[in-house]
């Protein structure tokens, strides 16, 4: 199984797909995978809050999450985030492909490598996302009738309260496009276990302070999200041989002992 899903807020299935739960032994914790089929096609699916929804974004275990996926042998994640809007150009319902990041995230291990028998290794974030995986979702995207807004920075905080005018104002001017409570450190860790990882994101509000009140549109949103579940699903069964540096983006000091 070489490809998985990881959904956020608003996505707890995919749709026509067949689930079975597993729960997954990792040294970090003991990780919900649910395993999809349809048509002879399997991919890992995992929902990041639970598929209930009860678990925090600051209490998420991302390391027991994406050292499961590689133990069941996964090395292309395409993950989908619900976020605020900062950018004017991705209004609420906007979906937008990530390309880089802001971490404003505290307190949470971003990595696998600790020193000692876990190895201590520096991981190269030119290229955060998978920049093959970006090209083909931006490519099928046309399919599946969505517009997807390209090049967007994912400004990552910690949740789980949202963020001050002043803190959207500062993001802003950093450089930040939508905002968000889950997306540091899991595409740092993807990275670090060498896999393919890709994330799409979809805005439900403008970001505090960028209107007088503060509207989700979630209940407007369940068309769009079928078709990012569509597109998802299609990309992954699409991709074949990735030309990019994700395999080699991990430089060891000293290895991990076996």
């Amino acid at each position: 199984m070489e490809s998985a899903i990881i959904t956020g807020t608003g996505i707890y299935a995919i749709p026509g797909f067949e689930l079975e739960q597993q729960q997954i032994k990792t040294p970090f914790g003991l990780a919900q995978v649910n395993i999809a089929r349809k048509d002879g096609f399997e991919l890992a699916y995992l929902a990041r809050h639970g598929l209930n929804h009860t678990t925090p974004p600051h209490n998420i275990n991302f390391r027991a999450n994406l050292k499961a996926l590689q133990m069941l042998g996964v090395k292309r994640v395409l993950a989908t985030y619900a976020v605020g809007s900062i950018n004017r150009e991705i209004p609420p319902m906007g979906l937008a492909l990530l390309s880089d990041f802001l971490d404003f995230t505290n307190n949470r291990p971003l990595t696998f490598y600790e020193g000692g028998k876990s190895g201590l290794a520096h991981t190269s974030m030119d290229a955060p996302y998978c920049p093959a995986m970006g090209r083909k979702i931006l490519e099928l995207a046309a399919v599946h009738k969505l517009q997807i807004h390209p090049e967007t920075v994912y400004v990552a905080t910690n949740g789980p309260r949202f963020e001050t005018p002043a803190e959207i104002r500062m993001y802003a001017k950093l450089g930040g496009d939508v905002v968000g409570m889950t997306g540091v450190p899991e595409v740092v860790l993807a990275r670090e276990l060498n896999m393919h990882y890709a994330a799409i994101a979809y805005s439900i509000n403008w970001a505090t302070g960028l209107e007088k009140e503060m509207e989700f549109v979630s209940e407007k949103m369940q068309e769009i999200r079928q078709k990012l579940a569509g597109l998802v699903v299609h990309t992954l069964q699409e991709l074949k041989t990735l030309d990019c540096g994700c395999e080699k983006a991990v430089m060891f000091m000293h290895p991990p002992e076996e």
